[in-house]
């Protein structure tokens, strides 16, 4: 079981590289539109790819944005090998048929077309059906061999937009479709029909063809069964298609259907499935729509006229290389530019990193007596609790280098937390004192008119700074604050007479 099941495996995996490889060796294509189109040529896109399939991409969207260049760098991943282009002008439908990735363009001109709705409508009896598209149509060309080098390469481009058939290993049963392509001389027009094909047996009557294909007939008026098989009577026209020379043939091998039995002679029946065009080649240019005119059908030119053209050309293609070589040298030009900036601007970070780093390593002369700092600032608060006086200021170094070097920020007090802030200049020479006009006091002492010192003991509750806290309290005598609302009432009131006096607000009315 285990070598089957390995066996198995190995002809998968070999059945799946075959496939892939005939997949990619059959010609593909994308059908899409461009600029503005209507609805009946939107829905004949679409019939077009139908024709197109298996080998087409089903449902592909266009934007407005998309350009040629769009569609023909996702072609070459994609393995797409032509495109079918259709615009429409305000006097007439396009189309264009394109070769990647480097030409020729066909330009078509789309005189009459028919939709596939069109074209079933008018059938009694349409042969059309899921199975029948997942093969690609057989191409038939008719009327390509006249002379002339636009009817060569159209016939050529045509061939190509379709895999190639091997009549000696082709398989008739998925032969199901037809495109049929056919010149006329005489109006340089192309019709372009698409069949559903069927083939069946020949050599035997009607009724027979019924009962082998269990269809049977109303046998009610019969006296014997040999009447169904001699006269086929009671059967409709329409069932009673006439097969001729024209449409008879040996089949190689057998063919899906009741009958059709390899050696035996059998009619091939082809319905017409749609859609239809009317083509007319107007020309033919070099690569995807920007090279030469190779061909065109209303306008002719001289050998001169062509020769000055090409002239022309050359100096064009000349004048684009140069400045492309141009273009090319000022981007090399900003980039070494770009190049040395970088440097420079690495260097200068590099400086400046160096730079901090041997910043960071000197010693900051103000941090190395913070931890003795601290130790003082502890003695000289325990010596305030033990002593109750202030210490000499040289029995304290440290601390006093700290008040000094910090001074502080709000004025009053003999505390450094209130102690009015001094110079620098006053702070390194020492200077705790200065004179006035009243005399000698306290630096940051400040007097007021009274001859009191700013933050002095009074009377009364002292507070947590040291002065007493004088309690508000109104006099009797004062008059009480009113305010006038809207009507003039008084917004303020006394709580109560010989209670604590307070303001209590009220609305005013209206």
């Amino acid at each position: 079981m285990k070598s089957k099941t390995k066996s198995q495996k190995k002809a998968r995996a070999a059945a799946n590289h075959v496939a892939q490889e005939a997949y990619s060796s059959v010609p593909h294509s994308f059908v899409f539109h461009r600029g503005q189109i209507g609805k009946n040529v939107g829905q004949l896109i679409l019939d077009v790819r139908k024709v197109m399939e298996p080998y087409t991409a089903e449902s592909l969207k266009v934007r407005r944005k998309n350009v040629l260049k769009d569609f023909v760098a996702v072609a070459g991943p994609l393995g797409v090998t032509h495109f079918m282009i259709f615009n429409k002008t305000p006097s007439s439908v396009n189309m264009r048929v394109a070769r990647l990735p480097k030409g020729p363009m066909l330009h078509f001109r789309v005189l009459k077309y028919s939709l596939i709705k069109d074209v079933v409508s008018t059938l009694k009896k349409h042969r059309m059906h899921d199975q029948q598209f997942t093969h690609h149509p057989l191409l038939v060309l008719n009327n390509f061999g006249s002379d002339g080098m636009q009817v060569k390469l159209m016939a050529t481009m045509f061939q190509h937009m379709f895999p190639s058939i091997n009549v000696h290993k082709v398989n008739l049963n998925n032969i199901k479709r037809c495109v049929l392509l056919n010149y006329n001389t005489e109006t340089k027009e192309i019709e372009f029909r698409h069949y559903s094909l069927k083939v069946v047996p020949v050599g035997m009557s009607r009724g027979v063809k019924k009962l082998m294909q269990e269809k049977f007939p109303n046998m009610s008026k019969f006296e014997d069964i040999s009447e169904l098989l001699m006269k086929g009577a009671n059967l409709s026209e329409s069932e009673a298609e006439q097969d001729g020379e024209h449409n008879i043939t040996e089949l190689p091998q057998a063919y899906s259907g009741r009958g059709n039995m390899a050696s035996q002679q059998s009619a091939v029946r082809l319905t017409e499935i749609g859609p239809r065009m009317t083509l007319q080649l107007t020309k033919i240019e070099e690569g995807m729509g920007e090279g030469n005119v190779l061909y065109h059908s209303m306008i002719s030119k001289s050998e001169e006229e062509i020769q000055e053209l090409l002239n022309r050309k050359e100096v064009q293609l000349k004048e684009k290389e140069e400045r492309r070589k141009h273009q090319e040298q000022n981007v090399t030009k900003k980039k070494e530019k770009r190049e040395e900036n970088k440097k420079k601007s690495l260097e200068g970070m590099k400086r400046k990193r160096s730079s901090a780093e041997e910043d960071s390593e000197v010693e900051d002369p103000g941090m190395q007596n913070e931890a003795a700092a601290a130790e003082s600032d502890d003695e000289v608060e325990y010596y305030r609790q033990a002593v109750g006086a202030e210490p000499d200021e040289d029995m304290f170094p440290s601390a006093k280098k700290r008040k000094r070097a910090f001074p502080a920020k709000y004025p009053g007090g003999d505390k450094g937390a209130h102690s009015a802030k001094r110079s620098v200049s006053e702070v390194r020479a020492g200077r705790g004192w200065k004179k006035s006009k009243d005399g000698e006091k306290a630096f940051g002492k400040k007097t007021k008119p009274a001859g009191k010192t700013f933050g002095a003991k009074k009377g009364g509750r002292e507070n947590k700074f040291g002065a007493k806290k004088k309690k508000f309290e109104l006099n009797k005598k004062d008059k009480l604050f009113k305010s006038k609302g809207h009507n003039g009432n008084q917004s303020f009131k006394k709580k109560g007479a010989g209670a604590r006096q307070g303001f209590k607000q009220r609305k005013g009315k209206g």
